[in-house]
């Protein structure tokens, strides 16, 4: 099903929800939609452009958000799914530091890896294989994360994502071009 960008009545982005929950905000007058998705959807009575991005029309306010959570998918959109060892395609997380070598479960020390890599690396530190990662691992930082890293990625979606480090984080992910494939599960 597709997925739509929800902004809040500044434009600030907020998430991303199934195009059903989009389409009953639209419908209940809580929200406008901005851009369409080019599809159509049908009643008995009626035919309504699918939206692709809505905004509120009343402002939420919303709790401080923490860091972008470490999720899976959100890893995988900050390494753009590639092995951060060899630069294929990545189908694992995997530790820099083992965790059985005191290594945590945090952004600074997961990395996407391949099937090949990770088997091979184990529980090893990288200095023991004589391995260098092509980037190092830091916290996705920005708003435009919170989007991103959900695996939902729209290219209609970039203008009201720019402002909010859009741009950085689609050059980390593949060399600035928005994909409407899916991330890597």
């Amino acid at each position: 099903m597709p997925h739509v960008l929800v902004l809040n009545a500044s434009y600030e982005p907020l998430g991303v929800v199934p195009l059903r929950r989009a389409l009953v905000l639209v419908l209940e007058n809580k929200a406008v939609s901005l851009e369409e998705s080019g599809a159509f959807l049908h009643s008995a009575t009626r035919a309504m452009a699918a939206p692709s991005v809505v905004r509120l029309k009343r402002f939420v306010r919303v709790p401080y958000r923490g860091p972008v959570p470490l999720t899976r998918k959100a890893l995988f959109a900050r390494d753009g799914g590639r092995c951060m060892y060899c630069g294929g395609v990545a189908t694992s997380v995997d530790h820099v530091v083992p965790r059985s070598r005191g290594g945590q479960h945090a952004w600074d020390n997961v990395v996407a890896a391949c099937r090949r890599c990770n088997h091979v690396k184990a529980d090893r530190h990288l200095r023991e294989l004589g391995w260098r990662l092509h980037q190092q691992p830091a916290p996705p930082s920005g708003l435009a994360w919170r989007i991103i890293g959900t695996g939902h990625r729209d290219p209609r979606w970039l203008p009201y994502l720019q402002p909010y480090g859009a741009d950085d984080a689609m050059a980390r992910i593949d060399g600035g071009a928005l994909s409407t494939a899916p991330v890597a599960n």
